[in-house]
């Protein structure tokens, strides 16, 4: 059955995509943040049901205005940590919380996905290039400062789902300059209950390939576990703060929480 529904979900997919960059190219540069923040929600919400997966967030409450705006109820966005396992993390965090994310400049050259994403204000950072990290960061602090929540995966790369690597810690500077909390999230995919690596996107797998997958899959759950926020005046310097979102997304994803390996300065 399965395999039927495939096709009519990937046109399904298809058709919301373009809807979806029909409404960033002309409704967003009309619209304030609250209302590009409540149709990006909704928008990615569908999309994860399109792909005929289910959405559950759970754990800490997500603030009600979170929920409306996107807005955080301090003055003051928070910096959203998360695991990193397949491109469609980035709209279930946004059906979950609505979030400006920091990628790898390639996804921006992405066929429609890319520039839908581009479009909806993804922060793009050129790895290897010079000052390419001070550059991202000081459009993070800027966003931070204007009550934006900015996602970013500290991994670097994305895995199967059933690990978790080290986290590099140079992008969290933003939020320590400015005390902007730190927001760990877990994501989790299960296919019937059980573990499932249908949604992981990586080594050399395409984005077409991996998009089959998904639409194949029996029964795709994707969880969305919100974590306490740590607070980084606690914790000093951005490595310790780096440790203990990864400790706290371990603990959550039941992976093993001592780092193998080295962050990032």
């Amino acid at each position: 059955m399965r395999f039927v529904l495939a096709p009519l979900r990937a046109a399904l997919f298809v058709l919301h995509v373009l809807a979806g960059l029909a409404t960033v190219l002309f409704v967003f540069p009309l619209a304030g943040l609250a209302m590009r923040n409540r149709i990006n929600r909704a928008w990615s919400r569908m999309l994860v049901a399109v792909c005929g997966a289910r959405l559950v967030v759970d754990g800490e409450p997500i603030p009600s205005r979170i929920r409306t705006t996107g807005l955080e109820p301090w003055s003051l966005g928070r910096l959203v940590l998360a695991n990193h396992v397949s491109w469609i993390d980035v709209f279930a965090l946004n059906a979950a919380t609505p979030c400006r994310f920091v990628a790898k400049a390639e996804i921006g050259r992405w066929p429609l996905l890319g520039a839908l994403v581009t479009r909806s204000g993804t922060l793009y950072i050129e790895r290897g290039r010079r000052h390419a990290v001070a550059s991202i960061n000081h459009k993070v602090r800027d966003h931070l400062k204007a009550g934006e929540s900015v996602a970013l995966f500290p991994e670097g790369t994305t895995t199967d789902g059933a690990t978790l690597l080290p986290f590099h810690s140079n992008l969290l500077a933003p939020a320590l300059e400015i005390g902007a909390p730190v927001w760990p999230i877990a994501i989790r995919y299960t296919d019937g209950g059980r573990p499932t690596d249908a949604a992981a996107f990586i080594g050399e797998m395409g984005l077409l390939t991996s998009l089959a997958k998904i639409l194949a899959a029996r029964d795709l759950e994707i969880r969305i576990t919100v974590l306490p926020a740590i607070p980084v005046e606690v914790h000093g310097n951005r490595h310790a703060v780096a440790r203990a979102a990864r400790e706290a997304i371990a603990r959550a994803l039941g992976v093993p929480g001592e780092e193998r390996g080295a962050a990032t300065p």
